[in-house]
């Protein structure tokens, strides 16, 4: 009964949304530290404040594919600044 309820379908997606993010987050900061060591990974305070999986998808994305942190700093402060509240 309990597993029918709204409020525990609600929760249970809150936890794996919760979940499917910091999965996210420690990927980014791998691939962060990989491809740009300990500058890099300065940014992941930044990035882990970005909420929104498809966003930080995107941003993973970027880290495999910019040739710079300039670049990759850009491209979160751009994301950074359109997220929604």
């Amino acid at each position: 009964m309990l597993e029918k309820s709204f409020f525990y379908q609600e929760i249970l997606h809150k936890g794996r949304e919760e979940g499917r993010l910091q999965e996210r987050l420690s990927a980014i900061e791998l691939s962060l530290d990989v491809k740009f060591g300990r500058e890099g990974l300065e940014l992941i305070s930044e990035i882990s404040q970005i909420s929104d999986l498809e966003r930080l998808k995107i941003i993973h994305k970027d880290i495999l594919t910019v040739h710079s942190l300039d670049q990759l700093r850009e491209i979160i402060q751009n994301i950074h600044i359109s997220e929604p509240n």
